[in-house]
């Protein structure tokens, strides 16, 4: 701002409560879905009538289909703080490095996010997400398993006392190995995806368009980051469905199933290739719509940010 009465809060701030904010928003929404993918693959019965049929009978409706969902927004929500507070402190120094920075284009984007190459988006997508599940991982667990009709907690702290008392510490990052192999890869090819389909789809925007702009609108950007975020999530999703339905069981059924490895032989051994694949159409939609409306909002956030506090004050230096 020319007068200097206004000061933009400190970067890291907002990027942590925009992501906090558009996290907590979709794992509210999406809750249902999220619960009964849980069901789906907790037994491997692979019935989504038989999941649908048991909350049905449930006393109350509304309640049953929002299990969770408590455990799911703070685990969701300060997952996506910590995930794209370190995922643009990760972007902003890798952008430093001629291996992995891109050249920018003056054309109008629908992101003001740092660019980066292909690698680039890989590894700062993986290895932020890596960190913020380490940090989360006790959410998660507490999550599924007070989603799951395995366990009959009434609280979150009924749940956090009966997994200190069974397992310990440890009981609270169980499965956080096929946890990681899940989400590292599934983050690294979702900004790797995300980013490129930004980038054609901006493309095509400004091609397609009869007059130069120099910023894109908010509809037409928010557009491409919604479009972009849905097939990113698709894709990422079916990659990486087989590593989730594994922590799934080992974070519902510790005793039964050891480690990932052991787990894998199990399910398959037991159940066929199709158990790595339960809830795979669940997962899909709730991962393709919480990712693609996470991103829009946090992205429209600091779009926002820049036209209230300044041009490059929100994704400035660290």
């Amino acid at each position: 701002m020319s007068d200097g009465s206004r000061k933009a809060p400190p970067k890291s701030t907002f990027h942590f409560v925009a992501g906090l904010g558009s996290g907590v928003l979709s794992a509210i929404l999406l809750q249902p879905i999220d619960l009964l993918k849980t069901r789906v693959q907790q037994s491997g019965s692979h019935s989504l009538s038989a999941a649908i049929a048991e909350i049905r009978a449930a006393p109350h409706l509304v309640p049953a289909l929002w299990r969770g969902s408590v455990p799911s927004a703070l685990r969701t929500g300060f997952g996506s703080a910590i995930y794209f507070t370190s995922l643009n402190a990760i972007r902003q120094n890798a952008a430093r490095i001629p291996l992995l920075a891109v050249v920018t284009s003056t054309d109008p984007h629908s992101s003001s996010l740092p660019k980066l190459s292909n690698t680039g988006n890989l590894l700062a997508g993986a290895v932020a997400r890596s960190f913020a599940g380490f940090i989360l991982m006790p959410l998660t667990v507490l999550k599924v398993r007070y989603e799951s009709s395995l366990y009959n907690y009434s609280s979150l702290g009924s749940a956090a006392r009966d997994i200190t008392a069974r397992e310990g510490l440890r009981g609270f990052f169980v499965g956080f190995g096929a946890t990681a192999i899940r989400d590292a890869p599934y983050a690294g090819l979702y900004v790797l995806f995300y980013e490129q389909s930004k980038r054609r789809l901006s493309a095509l925007s400004n091609a397609s368009s009869e007059t130069k702009v120099t910023r894109m609108g908010v509809s037409t950007a928010a557009g491409i980051n919604f479009a972009s975020g849905v097939f990113s999530g698709v894709v990422c999703s079916v990659i990486s469905n087989p590593f989730d339905a594994v922590k799934t069981r080992i974070q519902l059924q510790p005793d039964g199933y050891r480690n990932m490895v052991h787990a894998a032989r199990r399910m398959v051994g037991e159940e066929g290739f199709r158990a790595l694949w339960d809830g795979l159409a669940l997962r899909m939609s709730r991962k393709a719509l919480s990712s693609a409306l996470a991103w829009t909002v946090y992205e429209e956030l600091i779009r926002r940010a820049e036209v209230t506090w300044g041009g490059g004050r929100v994704r400035g230096s660290l």
